[in-house]
């Protein structure tokens, strides 16, 4: 039997263990952003351009629609709604990250 414990070949304590995330999550915003891709085309990679307070509008528009119909679909993308909600959340995460690390860096 193994020591999962032992870090002195696998130096991993404290690091988080991405196995445990849903994988669905990572397929609904993939879709969403080939979606974007096809849309946008290579634009579609400047996400992080786009003003903060956009990301939470879109965010909020569709996780209203999800309440409203939690099987409902985005009219544009033919995708779920809850599916725009994640991705919308994945890049208001990545924003919030560099805009702490930002404040840390200016202080």
């Amino acid at each position: 039997m193994t020591d999962t414990r032992n870090q002195s070949v696998k130096a991993d304590r404290g690091k988080p263990s991405l196995t445990k995330v849903p994988r669905q999550i990572v397929w609904d915003i993939a879709k969403v952003r080939d979606y974007g891709f096809a849309k946008y085309g290579e634009q579609a990679d400047r996400w992080d351009t786009i003003e903060i307070g956009r990301w939470r509008d879109a965010a909020f528009r569709h996780w209203l629609a999800y309440l409203d119909d939690p099987e409902g679909f985005d009219e544009e993308s033919g995708l779920p709604h809850i599916a725009h909600v994640a991705c919308n959340i994945a890049f208001l995460c990545e924003l919030e990250k560099r805009r702490r690390e930002e404040k840390e860096r200016r202080s």
